[in-house]
């Protein structure tokens, strides 16, 4: 099944100040602000794809990912997490996507992200079995933290929107490298972080290890997601403030792209390999 539930799954266009209108049956609307300093609009949502997509009253198009937010979600935290997968996807800022075929894949796909202020708003949105061909990755505007590390608090959107991209754009784009299956390179790095291939999670993890994701809820391609999360965002430096290294120890030891170098050279081989586009640069929300 394509839709994504995990959580644990044209630039440069002039922004406008509406109110959505013509929304289909059984849409909601809302009011949209303006923030004529953002290189993104944002839309009302009167085409959903789906009867689902019915809880969305807005929308960011981020070449040709959409991100879908409710009412409750605010307009700053919906264009930050367009700015964060710009940044991601367009990671050197000039407006083009440093790898074309990953976001090919993501477009093909339908990839989207689904956001609601919090997990329960969005129930009904799962609930209501989007189709097959759709692959959402849900965040939250109450995780999405305007600048990463403030107040000790992490910003969920460089996970989530990684999640969407790694998932569905680059396992599908570089199957055998990055695909979410046993035996792929990316799996093989895992498998070796986790300090053996388990298919589901172990009474104990070997004290050798150095990644322990216990989420019973998380299946084997799940943890290649998160696995790769960790790492690119390590390597980034995302998790290097205040006591995060402490607080995420018990999944992920490796915080600091010291660490993750010398620890885990497999992944870090992988992740900067500068083939396959993936950033060196951290998003901060602020595509230029």
């Amino acid at each position: 099944m394509s839709v994504r539930i995990t959580h644990y799954f044209f630039l440069f266009v002039l922004p406008i100040f509406c109110c959505c209108q013509k929304a289909p049956k059984n849409t909601v609307t809302c009011t949209i602000g303006d923030y004529s300093n953002q290189y993104f609009t944002i839309e009302p949502n009167d085409s959903s794809p789906h009867r689902a997509f019915n809880i969305f009253c807005k929308k960011v198009n981020v070449f040709g990912v959409l991100l879908y937010a409710t009412p409750t979600v605010s307009d700053n935290k919906l264009l930050h997490a367009a700015n964060v997968m710009a940044q991601y996807l367009d990671n050197d800022e000039d407006g083009i996507a440093n790898n074309q075929l990953v976001v090919k894949n993501m477009v093909d796909r339908n990839a989207c992200i689904v956001m609601g202020e919090k997990q329960k708003e969005l129930k009904k949105f799962f609930r209501s079995n989007p189709p097959a061909d759709i692959s959402a990755q849900d965040l939250y505007g109450e995780e999405t933290v305007l600048v990463n590390g403030s107040n000790g608090q992490f910003d969920a959107s460089l996970e989530e929107v990684l999640h969407l991209i790694t998932g569905v754009g680059y396992a599908n784009a570089y199957p055998t490298v990055w695909g979410e299956q046993a035996g792929s390179a990316v799996a093989n790095a895992m498998d070796k972080a986790r300090g053996g291939r388990f298919t589901s999670i172990p009474s104990s993890y070997p004290s050798s290890s150095w990644y322990h994701y216990d989420d019973k809820t998380c299946e084997y391609n799940c943890m290649v997601t998160e696995y790769v999360y960790w790492a690119i965002t390590s390597n980034l430096g995302a998790q290097n403030f205040g006591s995060r290294c402490n607080e995420i120890a018990n999944e992920w030891k490796l915080c600091t792209p010291t660490q993750l170098q010398s620890g885990d050279p497999d992944i870090h081989s992988l992740i900067t390999d500068s083939i396959y586009g993936l950033p060196t640069i951290l998003p901060d929300g602020k595509y230029r």
